[in-house]
């Protein structure tokens, strides 16, 4: 079976635009993305941040699926301790009504912040002593599906509006907990490589294959995907030239630095230490940059090294028109668009 690619978005801010267009440029993108055949557009959810300015991934979800045709959308994901469950589950029975049958609601325990804001998001959350994440994954495969269990103190609570179809729930990680945890529900599983540098990622896959429970009743199978950086150009040097932007922000991140997006100019002029320069050349050596034919090998290659049936592509680039041709040459590279429906 061909590999499934989607995208994943972060809604970077660029050096020298604002959020503002850093939002205009992830709804463009989107629609663009709908026509190339993609089969997702994930959101990513951060906070107090200077280089993403995606902190409402719901609010992105609605405005993509209002103005898209048949691409799944939805968040990689929604920071589930931040919030009460039945608020997530009525934003995403929402958002079904807006696009019945398009709405993926990934979800996942990590802060997307530092911790100071995290307890503004949440101000109970360190009162919490019991990790309440798998709690809350059953509590919205109940408000998303057929209820929750007559046990439960909130059983006669319906989550609204209570729509013929429902979010697919996706469990998002970057370690063997979350892979752990989507195996025991029975839900498909993504990793993010992209944080990891794969780091863990071969670990996480085979524990979630091992232990996928199909008695579960939400996925006849175990269905496992990567969140990936990859970066297409037409030629390498282009690529090469556009991953200085990428090598430097990963390096400044590495430092608790999280900055807008330089340009390839400003990265290609920086002050690189020996040190520096040693670690950009192991970004290099990881990154999977190059031609379309280049990048889309090395995807293949590396979903069927871990059993991963998908891959969701974050590729953070300055110029937005670079970042859009990206894609849209991996999706030639792989027929996307002639794989869609007539209809579409």
């Amino acid at each position: 079976m061909a590999l499934s690619l989607s995208i994943l978005d972060q809604s970077t801010i660029a050096a020298g635009r604002d959020a503002g267009a850093a939002v205009a440029e992830t709804l463009a993108l989107a629609r663009k993305a709908d026509g190339w055949g993609y089969a997702r557009y994930w959101l990513a959810e951060h906070h107090n941040s200077q280089a993403h300015a995606g902190s409402a991934p719901e609010i992105l979800i609605a405005a993509i699926a209002a103005t898209t045709r048949r691409i799944r959308v939805g968040s990689a994901g929604i920071m589930l301790p931040h919030y009460a469950s039945l608020k997530v589950a009525e934003q995403f029975r929402a958002l079904e009504a807006v696009a019945p049958g398009r709405i993926d609601l990934g979800v996942g325990r990590a802060p997307g912040s530092d911790g100071r804001t995290a307890m503004a998001l949440n101000p109970m959350a360190m009162r919490q002593v019991e990790d309440r994440f798998p709690a809350q994954v059953s509590e919205l495969l109940g408000w998303t599906g057929e209820g929750l269990p007559v046990t439960h103190p909130h059983a006669a609570i319906t989550a609204q509006p209570a729509v013929s179809t429902r979010p697919q729930l996706w469990i998002l990680g970057s370690s063997e907990y979350g892979a752990q945890l989507a195996a025991y529900f029975g839900l498909p599983y993504c990793f993010a490589h992209f944080i990891t540098d794969g780091g863990g990622c071969a670990e996480a896959l085979a524990l979630y294959h091992a232990q996928f429970r199909a008695d579960a009743g939400n996925l006849p199978a175990a269905h496992a995907a990567l969140g990936v950086f990859a970066l297409a150009a037409d030629t390498e040097a282009e690529a090469e030239h556009l991953f200085a932007s990428r090598a430097l922000s990963r390096l400044l991140r590495d430092r608790g630095r999280f900055v807008p997006l330089p340009s390839p100019e400003e990265a290609l002029a920086y002050n690189y230490t020996p040190a520096d320069r040693s670690r950009i050349a192991q970004f290099r050596e990881q990154a999977i940059i190059g031609t379309p034919a280049q990048v889309l090998g090395r995807l293949e290659a590396l979903a069927g090294s871990v059993g991963a049936a998908e891959i969701a592509i974050l590729s953070p680039c300055h110029d937005p028109v670079a970042r859009a041709r990206s894609y849209e040459l991996i999706a030639r590279e792989a027929g996307l668009a002639q794989a869609l429906p007539i209809a579409a």
